[in-house]
């Protein structure tokens, strides 16, 4: 078992490589000891830091549940983090390059929720039931790890490889469209570079916002009235730089752009 100024002070130099948005070395290649529940720890010190120099939560995010991210990636089960105030951007906003490392973008539908989630017990009925609107987002994923050499234990202790995320403007009724099935077009510089539908994420976003709840529940964190959920990619993961511009459209529920300067 991994004492815990050990995991304090791998949490502490995660939050110091993306303050400098600089590459450490993989955690799993230096302690082939640590487990997914310690890489939990780490996250925990690590989005401490955060929170102690100001920043707030705003949402949470899930991780890795497509299939196509999984290949990518080489990591085959979920995992979640959270989403921070300082991490938010507006629909149209420039974000600039140099503030992350080796950004990747994903087109998700996000859930801003209505009512608090508690697991565990938490169906995917519940979870549109708490929601207020869905919304076309982009996740900007980065990892401080380098070169995205990552096992789930490493993309776990790094907040799921949360970078920032942006928000359509259009809030939908959940109800009023089928969420499994809505298509995905993600064009990056006028081109189309990668499509999907939101059964992607685990069969249907609600059932990933549902894992997410019943997950979290175990450990005793409510998803809250007010947050944002990010459900999961949709698509495979898109590498982003200076100079680019992505649109992601999601059937039903609309529109969503960013470009990075």
């Amino acid at each position: 078992m991994m004492e815990d100024s050990l995991l304090q002070r791998l949490g502490a130099e995660l939050y110091e490589a993306w303050k400098d948005a600089r590459m450490i070395e993989p955690l799993s290649d230096r302690h082939p000891e640590l487990t997914i529940e310690a890489a939990y720890r780490i996250q925990q010190h690590f989005i401490g830091q955060r929170l102690a120099a100001g920043e707030r939560v705003v949402g949470k995010k899930i991780g890795v549940t497509s299939k196509a991210v999984m290949n990518m990636l080489g990591v085959y089960q979920p995992d979640f983090g959270y989403l921070l105030d300082g991490m938010v951007y507006n629909e149209g906003e420039a974000i600039p390059a140099d503030t992350l490392i080796q950004p990747k973008a994903e087109g998700e539908i996000a859930f801003l929720l209505k009512r608090d989630l508690r697991g565990p017990g938490v169906t995917a009925a519940d979870v549109l039931a708490a929601t207020e609107a869905v919304m076309a987002c982009f996740e900007i994923v980065d990892s401080r790890i380098r070169d995205w050499k990552i096992k789930i234990q490493d993309t776990v202790a790094d907040n799921a490889s949360c970078g920032v995320f942006v928000l359509g403007d259009r809030l939908v009724d959940p109800r009023r469209v089928d969420l499994a099935t809505c298509g995905m077009v993600l064009e990056k510089n006028g081109e189309i570079v990668a499509t999907g539908a939101g059964a992607a994420a685990l069969g249907a976003p609600a059932n990933a916002v549902a894992w997410l709840a019943n997950t979290l529940g175990r450990l005793g964190v409510p998803l809250e009235a007010g947050e944002i959920i990010l459900s999961g990619s949709l698509a495979a993961m898109v590498p982003v730089r200076a100079g680019d511009s992505l649109c992601v459209t999601i059937g039903g529920i609309g529109r969503c752009s960013v470009r990075f300067t």
